[in-house]
């Protein structure tokens, strides 16, 4: 067997981490294929914990300035810290300036630099100062706007052009890098997974209290404004024409209360206020019960330049766990669905999401029959079982060149 591959990654989160595409990918199933991942992340309160990592360095914690500094210090100490021949490669994540760092040390160093691209960022930040400017101009939202260019220059212009190699969320987020000017051969996309080895251990459905024989549509996920869910009001109030019983459990919450608060007021100026519920965030095995015990689950993501691109993790659970659901016409989401057959996919309007739903609600063993296959397309083709092999094997293709 080669010998393992030793990877430094910098990221942004705070550790430990709960993203899976960090915590399951690196600290679970690139291991056992000989790559070791070394993490420095932000510090939080939560107790330290390995993950899986071959080793884990967070900054301190306390105000944000502060934290922010602490941050940037360990990272520039863990670069200046790689040695060639004890570290592979070093991969930053989603952070322009300290990529630009990592660029420059790597380089000194002979070590290759990675980027990892899980979101656009620069455009995010230019797209929500905009937002935030046509509300109410502040000096805020305009040093927003600035940063968001300027990273967006220095990313597309400096950064990803002189990394050795560019890893990306999809297949929609690499045509779009090679239409900035990468090379085919420079970028490849590793989409979102789930770790069937954890889902495969068995979910009893549960019913929402006081929901009981009711048809329910559950929506799992981020209820942040940016998602844009009052959409799907209106899609259960169309249903609800057909099934006026018919309910809409959002299996989530939102990182800015008022998010989630909106979102409320939107459903009672609906006359939804009685047929929608918001659990709140829970363990992972806790919200795939109340997934499971509804009819119908559906993957909302809004159409535009930063969701194009995405890999939503929702409907590859909903898939994975055999619920019957639909999703919209993001890229990735039709992929998937066309590939495997075992859901609905629908344009992004509400009539088109009513009526995938309203075909499953009215015959739920053809939709339950149908949804079976998404368990075994989903452990074959977008399970981190089968990621992790592939995101390995090229890691050790790239770095074979070097």
């Amino acid at each position: 067997m080669d010998r393992p591959l030793q990877i430094l990654q910098l990221v942004p989160e705070t550790l430990p981490t709960f993203r899976a595409d960090v915590a399951t990918l690196f600290g679970k199933y690139l291991p056992r294929h000989g790559v070791q991942c070394h993490v420095v992340g932000k510090g939080s309160t939560a107790p330290e914990a390995a993950q899986g990592f071959a080793s884990v360095r967070r900054a301190g914690v306390g105000a944000r300035w502060r934290s922010e500094l602490s941050f940037a210090w360990l990272c520039l100490r863990a670069l200046l810290g790689a040695r060639r021949g004890a570290c592979d490669a070093v991969q930053v994540r989603d952070m322009v300036s300290i990529g630009l760092l990592a660029l420059l040390i790597a380089r000194l160093k002979g070590i290759p630099l990675l980027y990892w691209v899980s979101y656009l960022m620069s455009e995010g930040r230019v797209e929500r100062a905009r937002a935030d400017l046509a509300r109410r101009p502040t000096l805020r939202a305009r040093l927003v706007l600035l940063k968001g260019t300027v990273e967006g220059w220095l990313l597309y212009r400096v950064l990803l052009p002189r990394a050795d190699h560019v890893f990306v969320q999809s297949e929609a987020m690499a045509a779009l890098m090679r239409a900035r000017g990468l090379a085919p051969e420079q970028v490849s996309a590793v989409p979102m997974g789930v770790d069937m080895e954890v889902l495969g251990q068995g979910v009893a459905a549960r019913a929402w209290p006081g929901w009981e024989g009711r048809p329910v549509i559950a929506y799992l996920g981020t209820l942040d404004r940016a998602r844009g869910l009052e959409r799907l009001f209106e899609a259960l109030a169309m249903v609800r024409r057909a099934q006026p019983d018919a309910c809409l459990l959002l299996i989530g919450g939102a990182p800015q209360a008022q998010d989630e608060a909106a979102l409320l007021a939107a459903a009672r100026e609906r006359g939804l206020a009685q047929a929608v519920h918001v659990t709140g965030w829970l363990p992972a095995a806790q919200a795939w019960e109340y997934l499971l015990g509804a009819q119908a689950a559906v993957s909302y993501v809004p159409r535009g330049a930063l969701y194009d691109v995405s890999s939503p993790t929702k409907l590859l659970e909903y898939l994975a766990l055999g619920m019957p659901c639909v999703g919209n016409d993001i890229p990735d989401q039709a992929a998937v669905l066309s590939a495997s057959d075992a859901g609905w996919l629908a344009a992004s309007t509400p009539q088109a999401m009513a009526e995938a739903l309203l075909a499953i609600l009215r015959d739920l063993q053809a939709a339950r029959a149908r949804a079976a296959a998404g368990p075994r397309f989903i452990e074959t083709q977008r399970s981190y079982r089968v990621l992790g092999a592939a995101v390995a094997q090229r890691y050790r293709a790239v770095l074979g060149n070097h």
